[in-house]
């Protein structure tokens, strides 16, 4: 006889024994023995587990750990972090936790936070691939080749580990489904060291707004800027087109940093520049100070492929502290704003921003 039908022998019979007398349970229990050949014993403790706690007792394996309460503390995190990866997330757990308990926006009870802070990167990435995430639809680029770009001297090939200051930059259009007429765009700048990210906006992409927007990521920039590494874009003179390598960072950033906040939708209206820079101001210390990001410090061969070997995810803020090319008085001043910092505060401004933006109503 298997288990299974054992169990529903003891099951039918349970409502039975739990009505009957002294002499009318041992009855019951004399039939469910022969029947079964299981112990007397083990079938009366069967029979108060599942008056005690019928749900419990068809229940198999090791008791869940990770309950509801540290799912639900789990998706908040995730959700407050723009629903990044595990391996992203995982690292910064106990900071997010640490900021919002310190500003009072913590409402989990204290065993599911310590299990949260403890659960493992595994763990912590199935839980993950459960939630449901929001996609943005895909849209058009409008990079062309400049016409300058065969007489003007250029670097060629990726970066080599260069100090702060040097970062690549490029521009993305938010025109929608169309390249016709005119359209705002983001322009950002990725520091190749330090993946610290400056944005800006500007109404097309003529030589003086692109001037403006450089300058603006100069001036917000924590550290001195000491050269830019712009895309074939015609608002820009250098790196060759085609040549991914060039500038693979500032490609990749574009989605991650621009279109999963901003999406694919036609900004058709120069009003809503100064709001958009009014995002990225806010943007900015969000990205810097509580997304983190990986580096790729390792690329190794076997046969014809290539495994890339990646550092542990950090901010680009812990990049700047941990970095000894950066001033202490520098390093100092990000530390005092860091303390005024809350990510659910920032990503309410940036949530509430973005929707204005994409609002259809006029500025």
């Amino acid at each position: 006889m298997t288990m299974t039908t054992k169990q529903e022998i003891l099951k039918e019979k349970l409502e039975e024994y739990l009505q009957a007398d002294k002499a009318g349970k041992g009855l019951i229990l004399d039939q469910i023995e022969a029947v079964s050949r299981m112990n007397r014993k083990a079938i009366i403790r069967r029979m108060r587990r599942l008056q005690l706690t019928p749900a419990a007792a068809e229940r198999r394996g090791r008791p869940e750990f990770y309950d509801m309460r540290v799912t639900i503390a789990l998706k908040e995190v995730w959700q407050i972090a723009n629903e990044i990866c595990a391996e992203r997330l995982h690292p910064m757990m106990s900071e997010y936790v640490t900021v919002l308990t310190r500003d009072r926006m913590w409402n989990h009870d204290l065993l599911s936070t310590q299990k949260l802070i403890q659960m493992s990167l595994g763990t912590m990435k199935d839980r993950i691939a459960s939630f449901a995430k929001t996609s943005t639809r895909g849209g058009k680029g409008s990079t062309k080749p400049s016409g300058l770009r065969e007489i003007i001297p250029i670097r060629r090939g990726p970066w080599e580990n260069p100090d702060p200051g040097y970062g690549e930059v490029d521009t993305v259009a938010h025109c929608g489904a169309s390249l016709a007429g005119d359209y705002g765009y983001s322009v950002q700048y990725t520091d190749v060291a330090l993946i610290w990210t400056c944005l800006s906006a500007q109404w097309n992409k003529g030589e003086k707004a692109t001037r403006n927007s450089i300058e603006r990521v100069q001036s917000r920039l924590p550290f001195p800027l000491k050269g830019i590494d712009p895309d074939s874009g015609g608002e820009f003179i250098r790196t060759r087109p085609y040549y991914k390598n060039d500038h693979a960072r500032i490609e990749q950033k574009n989605y991650t940093n621009i279109r999963d906040f901003l999406g694919y939708t036609r900004i058709g209206s120069q009003r809503k520049i100064k709001l958009m820079n009014e995002l990225y101001d806010h943007l900015e210390d969000y990205i810097n100070f509580f997304l983190p990001s990986v580096k790729c410090v390792k690329k190794e061969r076997t046969g014809s492929k290539y495994k890339r070997i990646y550092d542990k995810a950090q901010t680009a803020y812990l990049r700047v502290l941990a970095h000894p090319g950066i001033a202490e008085e520098i390093k100092a001043g990000l530390k005092v704003k860091y303390a005024r910092l809350n990510p659910k505060i920032l990503k309410d401004k940036v949530d509430l921003l973005t929707s204005k933006i994409l609002n259809n109503t006029h500025y």
